[in-house]
Parts: C-alpha cells; sequence; structure tokens
C-alpha cells in the first residue's frame, strides 16, 4: 500500500508540474483559477470590511499609481508571451491599511494591500514599486496555488507513513520526526525558494513599469536596519536572511534590466 500511494504521488507530480514564466522553475499546480479565485476575491472584500482602509488620499493615490503600473507591465508580459486568458483572469485591486505592521501582500487573483508600517522601509515611490512587484509576483508565479498543492501533497504522504507504521510501536516517533522533517526540510526551504523567485521576478516587473531597479535592494538594507539582527537563522525561516535578500538583487540586477528590455513590448489584446 505504501508503495501504491508513493507511485501516485510521483504520477501527480509529474501530471502536474509546469513552468513559472521567466525563471523557467518547474512549479506543483493542482489547483486551478477556477477553484482558487472566487474564494480569494471573497477574502479579499472581507479583509476590508473588517480592517481600516486608509483614508490618506496622497499616499492611497500613490500606492495604486503604482500597483497599476506594476500591473500593465505583468500584463503585458503575459499578453505578449500567449497567457491572455491568464491575464482576462486578473482583477487588480491596491489598497492601504492602517496597521502598524511592517508588511504588504498579494491574493491570487492581484488583490493587493499595503499596510502604512511598511511606508517608511519604501522611502519613497521607487521604494514603493520594489515591494509591490514582488508581492505581485507572488500572484503571477501562483505561488499561493502552489502551497495548496503541496500542502495536499504533504497530506497524502503523511497518510503513507501511518499505512507504513501501523504496527510499529515507534509510530508516534516517527509520526512526529515526519512532522519535523518535512517542516524544515521541505516546507520552509520551499518558502525560501517563493521568496527568491519573487525577488527576482518582482525586479524585472518593476524595471518594466520604469522604476529604478537598484531601489528593491536599498529596501532591504533598510529592513535590515531595522530589524537590528534580530531576525532567527535562515535554515528556520521562511524568508531568506536580509543579506542573502540584499546579495541576491544586487547580483540580479543586470540580468533583471536585460528581461526588462526584452519583455517590455507593446500589449497585444
Amino acid at each position: 500500500m505504501k508503495k501504491i500511494i508513493a507511485l501516485a504521488c510521483v504520477a501527480v507530480f509529474l501530471v502536474q508540474c509546469s513552468t513559472v514564466p521567466i525563471t523557467g522553475r518547474k512549479r506543483l499546480n493542482f489547483v486551478s483559477d477556477a477553484e482558487i479565485l472566487p474564494a480569494s476575491f471573497a477574502q479579499y472584500q472581507g479583509f476590508l470590511k473588517e480592517n481600516k482602509v486608509s483614508t490618506d488620499v496622497t499616499k492611497t493615490n500613490q500606492i495604486r499609481k503604482v500597483g497599476k503600473n506594476i500591473s500593465s507591465a505583468v500584463d503585458r508580459f503575459m499578453r505578449a508571451n500567449g497567457m491572455k486568458a491568464e491575464a482576462d483572469s486578473y482583477r487588480w485591486e491596491f489598497n492601504l491599511v492602517e496597521d502598524k505592521t511592517v508588511n504588504a501582500w498579494c491574493l491570487p487573483g492581484g488583490k493587493v494591500v499595503f499596510y502604512t508600517g511598511i511606508l517608511p522601509i519604501c522611502a519613497n515611490e521607487d521604494g514603493i514599486a520594489a515591494v509591490m512587484g514582488h508581492e505581485v509576483a507572488h500572484a503571477f508565479a501562483k505561488h499561493g496555488q502552489e502551497r495548496m498543492s503541496t500542502g495536499q501533497l504533504q497530506q497524502l504522504g503523511g497518510v503513507a507513513l501511518a499505512v507504513g507504521t501501523q504496527n510499529s510501536e515507534n509510530a508516534k516517533l516517527w509520526n512526529m520526526a515526519y512532522g519535523l522533517g518535512t517542516q524544515v526540510g521541505v516546507m520552509l526551504p520551499f518558502s525560501r525558494s517563493h521568496e527568491t523567485e519573487a525577488d527576482k521576478l518582482g525586479l524585472v516587473f518593476m524595471i518594466m513599469a520604469g522604476y529604478r531597479g537598484e531601489a528593491a535592494a536599498e529596501v532591504w538594507v533598510r529592513m535590515s536596519q531595522r530589524s537590528g539582527g534580530g531576525a532567527p537563522p535562515e535554515f528556520m525561516s521562511t524568508h531568506p536572511s536580509n543579506e542573502t535578500r540584499i546579495q541576491t538583487l544586487k547580483a540580479y540586477l543586470p540580468e533583471a534590466k536585460k528581461l526588462a528590455a526584452k519583455y517590455n513590448v507593446p500589449a497585444s489584446k
């Protein structure tokens, strides 16, 4: 039984594996847009009702201006690269929420929230574009769908383990080891790979939108100064360290500029 489930997992992986545009990374995704987007849009509206949307017109307009520019760059890329149906599925929306948390996020389908707490770290419009590009890139690369798919596969792996250890006196110990092993060995590094990919894609998109790419690394320099070295060890974190991100963004900047020039073509309707 364990072998059968393992083979089924491999078969599912091979069938549902696709490629992230631009980076070329292979991803696992068996959660369709039709499944996730209605829930994503509903969740976003619910969040806005339960949280204080900023009444600062100037700052809100700046967030929406940058969001429009970045999402237009993404839309141009998709329409120029055979992704028209996917481009049509996005419902871009950008809101600023009054919250001291240093954060921003983008739900599947293009629903973005910036917290006012991250604006000092952004410092300027280029900094906002760096954060916006990163968050939009998560939606573009379908990281949310991939995490859901991986979670489903992880659950299936847990079933296989239970079958293999049901007669073992050490079943509880093996289950604990499996939980720790998948969290540290798979789930956390997987999250870091998403963050690094979003950093790179976001850099391309912000440059396509006319912003200064150097600002992306500068955002993380300010973030590092703010944290004061209090971040957890990288191997136990879902995000790369600030220093790793700074180095990655600086190293990738020349390639991002080349890709931005290559992909910055007029959209085809």
